[in-house]
Order: C-alpha cells, then sequence, then structure tokens
C-alpha cells in the first residue's frame, strides 16, 4: 500500500476522520451522512446499562451483558465496556451496532493521533474527541439510532481518575464521582448514590458496581443479572496509573456469589435484602 503525500495547507493533521474524507470520501467514518434504517426500532439490537465510580486509586468501568430487540432478548453475552486506550475505557448504551462502530473509530482515532503526533492526547482531549463523534451521529439518533457512550480514565496530569458523559447532540460533561445510563441507568444510579463514598478501595468499588448493576437487572427488564446456569457476568473493568485492565471473570464470579449469600441471608433473617 502506497504512503498518501498531501500538500501542507491539505495536511489532514492527527484526525483519522479527516484523513478518510480525502483519501476515500465514500468510506464510513463520523461525518460521513447516514441513510435512514430500513428496519423499526424493535428489530435494532440495543445495549443496555453501564455504569463507573471513581475509587482511590482509579475509575471502575461496568456493564451487563443482555442486548435487546424490542421486548425480546437478541443477545445474553455482548461487551460493552472496552479499553479506548491504555488509560482510557469507553462503555456503550444505546444502538448496539453504531455505538460498537464508534468505539472502533474512537480507538482508531487515539491510536492514529499518537502515531501522527508522536505523543499520547490528554485525557480531556480524548473525551472531546468522543463528543464529536457523537455529536456527528445526531442525524441517525434522530432516527431512533441514539448512542450514548460513558467516558473514564485515569488522568496523568492530575494523578486522579475522571468520568465524562454524553447527550446525543455531543454535550460533554464530567462528573465528579460516579455516574449510570442506560435504560437500567437510574437504579443503578441510585444504588451506587447510596453505597457511595470518598477513597474507596478498589474491591469495595467493585462490588459496589456489580451490586448496582444487579439492582438495576432487579428492575429493569432489558438489564441482564448474573446468568448462573450459563456463567455469564458483568464485564467490569479498571484503569488506574497501571492502566486499563479488565477484571477477571472468576473474580467477579466469586464477588456475585458473596452478594448472593449475603443477600439470601437477610431475605431468610427478615433483614434488609440488599
Amino acid at each position: 500500500m502506497s504512503l498518501y503525500l498531501f500538500a501542507p495547507g491539505d495536511d489532514p493533521g492527527p484526525s483519522f476522520a479527516d484523513l478518510l474524507r480525502r483519501v476515500q470520501p465514500s468510506a464510513a467514518h463520523p461525518d460521513a451522512p447516514q441513510p435512514a434504517t430500513a428496519g423499526l426500532p424493535g428489530e435494532i439490537r440495543h445495549a443496555t446499562t453501564i455504569a463507573a465510580l471513581r475509587y482511590a486509586g482509579g475509575v471502575i468501568m461496568a456493564g451487563d451483558r443482555r442486548a435487546t430487540e424490542g421486548v425480546s432478548i437478541a443477545h445474553r453475552s455482548i461487551e460493552k465496556v472496552f479499553p479506548a486506550d491504555r488509560y482510557s475505557a469507553v462503555a456503550i448504551a444505546g444502538a448496539a451496532g453504531p455505538a460498537i462502530e464508534m468505539v472502533r473509530l474512537f480507538q482508531t482515532q487515539l491510536e492514529h493521533y499518537e502515531k501522527v503526533e508522536g505523543t499520547v492526547l490528554s485525557l480531556e482531549g480524548k473525551a472531546n474527541q468522543l463528543a464529536q463523534m457523537v455529536r456527528s451521529h445526531l442525524p441517525m439518533a434522530m432516527q431512533g439510532l441514539a448512542v450514548v457512550p460513558l467516558f473514564a480514565g485515569w488522568d496523568a496530569l492530575r494523578e486522579t481518575g475522571r468520568i465524562f458523559t454524553y447527550d446525543v447532540t455531543g454535550g460533554r460533561y464530567e462528573e465528579t464521582d460516579f455516574h449510570a445510563t442506560g435504560s437500567g441507568g437510574r437504579d443503578a444510579k441510585t444504588t451506587i448514590k447510596l453505597g457511595y463514598r470518598d477513597a474507596m478501595s478498589r474491591d469495595d468499588a467493585v462490588e459496589l458496581a456489580l451490586e448496582a448493576l444487579f439492582q438495576a437487572a432487579d428492575e429493569d427488564a432489558a438489564t441482564g443479572g448474573p446468568d448462573l446456569v450459563r456463567g455469564i457476568f458483568p464485564i467490569v473493568a479498571t484503569v488506574d496509573v497501571t492502566g486499563f485492565a479488565r477484571v477477571p471473570d472468576d473474580e467477579v464470579a466469586a464477588r456475585f456469589a458473596a452478594f448472593l449469600d449475603r443477600r439470601r441471608g437477610a431475605v431468610r433473617g427478615g433483614g434488609d435484602p440488599s
């Protein structure tokens, strides 16, 4: 494959979308016009509940595994939490197909920027890049294919974890300690709000994120809880000074088992079932 050369005034710089626009205008990219969906909203797969919260050493990001098509379960083990790069993570809610495509473009954009500029984009710069992608997706959102991501990462300059949320217009907002979105986001956020405290340990934050998804699944039909028969559990990841790391499934399963034992004991004892 030949190397593309550009005149100084036509150089796309570190923008992967601008590069595609120049070398292959027909290629799919964040600013390309999108066709109207041919199907009904009920025929489109939707990712549901995602959450993020800060702890003493970084941030936790978690998502359930269920995707729905209307009132039907379309997929029981979809992934909704992804590494954006070494020190950040992105989670998806909304129309699953466009959301996964947006994540892939976002990952490519960050890698492209680093290769062209020779440096890593700041965490705030990454959050702004994702906001631009969400904003360019607005025509599709107006057709019912909304994508609402959640972005979090380790800020090396501030030496802390940070969380960013978005609306369908591309509005970018920073959350102080935690956030949850998707169909079960309200219940998940309420659970985190009740259990959150400053400077939580990593283990306590993981357990609170899992409890939040469990409570969301208990109230929201589109959110999937732990599937003990199939061995399907939520995806949980941490981002800290060492980078992105997915919490092993064995650890998630063990923490869920301990939580369910406490819940059963509370129910039998007539105490608080949570």
